[in-house]
């Protein structure tokens, strides 16, 4: 999905978190196989690669005055296709995770009543649900750079037209030093005079006009990316930690050859760390910190920064404690009581 496409409903968890609470239902083809959606290295690095063409050559010709920003952009663009490919890596190998886990535990007898690891089995198969929503997190913050970089587009278009005026104010001055050189008598040096006026007033307002464009998007542009760094960061942590709690029902205790594992019966509290994880992402807000009642940017010296934010920043943050409570509670769901996972993680 190409991130221009993106939709804001993205940040709605509930078009977001749309899956099963498994990969191998929606995997398996009609004959009872699954259907690997990896692709090979090869057939990556040929789609990615872009052919020749006169667009590579337009840094060349931007003026001197957008020519920074021109790269800088570039770089950017650098940056977003970087993290739209680690997202689709985070679902390839969420699904690779998911079908190696229905497959050993098909091919590892003995493990428990019925034969094969289940345990195995579901903790793979949930933790791949869980490295998929890491992979949408990125496809998300990828959109977000790729808005920033939007952004600043802007400034880069008013210093391309701020090029001519300065251009134009340049050549009629170095016209009247010449002629005042060669030609001090020259009468058009009172016409080349009144046209310095007039370029020098076009220029000063083509300047104010750039001076104003680039501190507002400038600082919207990174406010943009700053926000969407922090929601991906603790909407990654968070997910992070269910993860931990998932691998915290797989006992990984030794065994001597001949004796058997104890039956899995962690099925369904792994499905409720799937559960919590989906409420938490749905229920997170930007800290209240970051936000004011009128919802907008509070900046460290109390000022505001009026822009549209992403709809998942746009409430005011919930209060810390309240997240706190539901890990509290949360030490009560059985197979997870007594872990330690509030405290340490």
């Amino acid at each position: 999905m190409s991130r221009r496409s993106t939709d804001s409903t993205r940040f709605s968890l509930s078009a977001q978190w749309n899956r099963a609470l498994s990969f191998r239902s929606s995997n398996r083809s009609s004959n009872g196989t699954t259907a690997s959606t990896t692709s090979s290295h090869h057939s990556t690095s040929t789609a990615s690669r872009k052919p020749f063409s006169f667009h590579s050559l337009r840094g060349t010709t931007q003026p001197p005055l957008s020519k920074r920003l021109y790269r800088l952009i570039k770089s950017a663009n650098t940056l977003v296709s970087a993290h739209e490919t680690a997202a689709r890596e985070r679902l390839s190998i969420a699904t690779q995770l998911s079908e190696w886990g229905d497959q050993s535990s098909a091919s590892s007898p003995g493990q428990g009543v019925g034969g094969g690891d289940a345990a195995v089995s579901d903790i793979s198969d949930k933790i791949g649900v869980l490295l998929s929503e890491l992979g949408e997190q990125e496809e998300v913050y990828a959109s977000r750079l790729d808005e920033s970089r939007g952004v600043l587009k802007v400034v880069r278009n008013t210093e391309r037209s701020v090029q001519p005026s300065r251009e134009g104010k340049r050549r009629v001055a170095e016209e009247i030093q010449r002629l005042k050189i060669k030609e001090p008598q020259s009468t058009r040096l009172v016409t080349l005079e009144q046209e310095l006026v007039r370029a020098e007033a076009e220029n000063l307002v083509a300047e104010a006009q750039l001076g104003n464009v680039t501190r507002q998007k400038l600082k919207e542009a990174y406010t943009v990316d700053f926000l969407a760094t922090i929601e991906r960061a603790e909407k990654q942590a968070i997910l992070a930690r269910h993860g931990l709690r998932l691998l915290q029902l797989l006992d990984d205790t030794p065994v001597v050859p001949g004796d058997v594992r104890p039956q899995y019966a962690h099925a369904s509290q792994a499905r409720q760390i799937l559960n919590d994880a989906e409420d938490d992402l749905r229920e997170w807000r930007l800290d209240g910190g970051f936000v004011g009642d009128d919802k907008t940017v509070v900046v460290g010296d109390g000022s505001e920064q009026q822009h549209a934010m992403p709809k998942a920043a746009e409430e005011k943050g919930k209060q810390k404690e309240k997240l706190k409570n539901r890990e509290v509670d949360r030490g009560s769901v059985e197979g997870t009581e007594g872990d330690g996972l509030s405290a340490k993680y």
